[in-house]
């Protein structure tokens, strides 16, 4: 469970804004490109993680169905991992701006340090010393004892931590050595700060690349490291001379990943340009073309055995994890080569971990209820944002035919905002806009509480409820006589295993939990003090929120030619049907309708008195808008939005018909 959340909360500071993901229980597939990769060879277990902020376990000793399990708890991309204390810990950095430890073997998370104030984008870790370090876009570098992480409780959350200073840009590699005698970063200043772990004092300043250092790798004994930049370029620095020694120009685009072999004698590089270089370091002219990927590559991991079973493991941006062989590497290794023309030793990897689709496109249609989406696969999609579920999987169809066929003539204002960046539906819902949108009852299919009454709902307030369905704390009331007299009540469910994530308003995550667990006693404790008061009053306190009001002017018709001396300016709920309003018309304004306006017959039959009331007016009396006559059956913020067009009150005019 997260640790130091508590000292972080800021609610009394920053809005709290709740977020849920809408997806299937089991996320099984790598999506929207794969950040990080480890891999225990004891276990032959794979660790990968990335853009869909979930790390994942693969059985690399099977084809079939390698999934293992996901380790789950961050909310952003996850940027890099690490493998401690002989594979039983792992450590996390992510976006979310934290850093998490985990049980690795089991696959939950342990501990969170909260101490980054923005993304955390690569770690690095002294083996031999159970050392960490972690850094990112607030410049910061922060070393972490891992043996000290590990035994961090709920109720022992306090840890120390180490801060190398001087530096100003943010950091995107990180490199340790197994002694943790030396620590190297890149950044955008586009050099390399070196430090010593020990005393936390800057070194040296390595200047030469011209753009973002984005991978470093060092030697056991910490006198030489490699860089990879956004350049081009590969370099090898001589930390004792402080200077470049050699530049390795094989990629043709940016060097986003490197790896080398233990005697620190080949380099293996990837990046933009898609190809996998191994380069001898003692003699940078002999170099191998290992294989071409077919995205852009973001992480390599060497699996170093003998010469026979060392293999590369490579992360790209299309998800897909690919295993080559390095036997036949070195015995290609040549100074003869033509760039444009040379064959990879490769063309087939020796095994694929397949990726999944990402969303990458998406529309919110007019219901405000309902989203259509086309992922990278093409395949387009539709969900209900109410329900958090899968509608309907369309296929490969055109997205625009669909989002026209689907065109209904009704406005809802916007109540959510939408973000696919982990190649997911994540909604967003904020105090702001959340309780804009009321429908109506019939328009989601919902059963009217009495014959001809259609019952307006609010539906930011009937989905958190469903969010927080299983919290303790919003069913407290239920049982006091009279304390939910005319309340709403849920009408909806989530999937169970919904994830849904407290952020502040700067996007810095609080708590995540799955809908299920706010029945938990950990859970509950978190959500009693993280419950934002906007959602606690209608959750819990069941308060309905207000509707949304209407000004209007209503006149007569130029072509009536009555001339009006009083222009009255009207109010009524957004939502009131034009068919109302004719009715106030033919009652009200032209003095029509039944004796004594509605009383009820003997039979006391109001409803159908009133039936019949409307349904004459309608024959008498229209509506019109801009010229254009309006449907009775729609209502005034529609005729606001596609048919009145402007800023300013609405105005409708009135005319009998002549029949």
């Amino acid at each position: 469970m997260s640790s130091h959340i508590r000292s972080s909360l800021g609610q009394g500071k920053k809005k709290v804004q709740v977020s849920f993901v809408i997806r299937d229980e089991v996320e099984k597939y790598n999506r929207s490109g794969v950040n990080a990769l480890q891999y225990d060879p004891a276990l032959r277990r794979l660790y990968s993680a990335g853009r869909d902020s979930i790390i994942r376990i693969w059985n690399t000793q099977t084809n079939k169905d390698p999934y293992i399990l996901s380790m789950e708890h961050h909310n952003d991309w996850v940027n890099d991992i690490i493998l401690c204390c002989g594979g039983r810990t792992l450590i996390s950095a992510s976006s979310d701006t934290t850093v998490k430890v985990w049980n690795a073997h089991r696959g939950f998370c342990m501990s969170t340090l909260r101490t980054h104030n923005d993304y955390v984008k690569c770690l690095a870790y002294a083996k031999d010393k159970e050392q960490a370090a972690s850094a990112g876009l607030d410049s910061a570098i922060f070393l972490w004892d891992v043996n000290t992480l590990t035994a961090l409780t709920t109720s022992n959350n306090t840890v120390t931590t180490s801060n190398l200073h001087e530096n100003k840009h943010s950091i995107y590699s990180l490199a340790m050595n197994p002694p943790g005698t030396v620590i190297v970063s890149g950044s955008t200043e586009k050099a390399l700060r070196v430090w010593d772990p020990r005393t936390c004092q800057k070194i040296m300043k390595l200047k030469g690349h011209t753009d973002n250092v984005k991978a470093l790798v060092l030697n056991r004994d910490g006198t030489q490291c490699l860089s990879g930049s956004s350049d081009g370029t590969i370099r090898l620095w001589s930390l004792g001379q402080q200077r470049c020694v050699a530049t390795f120009r094989v990629h043709d685009e940016g060097v986003w990943a490197l790896q080398a072999n233990e005697a620190f004698t080949t380099v293996y590089s990837g990046g933009r340009d898609r190809r996998i270089w191994a380069t001898d370091i003692r003699n940078p002219d002999y170099r191998t073309l290992i294989c071409e990927e077919k995205a852009p590559v973001l992480k390599l991991e060497l699996t170093q055995g003998n010469t026979e079973n060392a293999s590369l493991w490579v992360a790209t941006t299309d998800s897909c994890i690919r295993n080559w062989s390095l036997q036949k590497v070195q015995n290609r290794m040549s100074g003869d080569y033509d760039n444009d023309n040379i064959k990879p030793v490769y063309t087939q990897p020796d095994y694929t971990i397949k990726g999944g689709p990402s969303i990458r496109q998406y529309y919110v249609l007019n219901d405000k209820c309902h989203i259509l989406t086309k992922d990278t696969d093409d395949n387009v999609a539709l969900w209900n944002v109410l329900s958090a579920r899968l509608v309907e999987n369309l296929g490969k169809v055109n997205f625009e035919d669909e989002i026209k066929k689907r065109f209904k003539m009704i406005y809802v204002p916007n109540w959510f905002t939408v973000d696919l960046k982990t190649g997911l539906l994540t909604i967003h819902l904020d105090e702001s806009d959340c309780f804009s949108a009321w429908v109506s009852a019939k328009e989601l299919g919902i059963k009217p509480s009495a014959e001809g009454v259609d019952n307006k709902l609010n539906i930011g307030q009937q989905l958190l409820q469903a969010l927080l369905e299983h919290w303790p704390k919003a069913h407290m009331y239920e049982n006091q006589e009279g304390m939910m007299e005319g309340a709403d009540t849920q009408l909806f469910s989530v999937p169970d295993h919904t994830p849904v994530i407290f952020c502040e308003s700067d996007g810095r995550a609080l708590y995540r939990f799955l809908c299920r667990d706010a029945a938990g006693e950990t859970e509950q404790n978190y959500l009693n003090e993280l419950v934002p008061s906007w959602a606690v009053e209608v959750v819990v306190h069941r308060n309905t929120p207000k509707s949304n009001k209407i000004a209007f002017f209503l006149q007569p018709h130029p072509s009536t030619g009555i001339k009006m001396i009083k222009k009255d300016r009207l109010s009524a709920s957004d939502m009131i049907q034009v068919k109302k309003v004719i009715e106030h018309v033919y009652e009200r304004i032209l003095g029509q309708g039944t004796e004594n306006g509605h009383q009820t017959n003997e039979g006391g039959d109001h409803e159908k008195e009133h039936h019949d009331v409307s349904s004459i007016a309608a024959e008498k009396v229209e509506l019109l808008c801009n010229d254009q006559t309006l449907d009775a059956n729609m209502d005034l913020r529609t005729v606001k939005h596609f048919i009145w067009k402007q800023s300013g009150d609405l105005t409708l005019h009135y005319r009998l018909l002549t029949r």
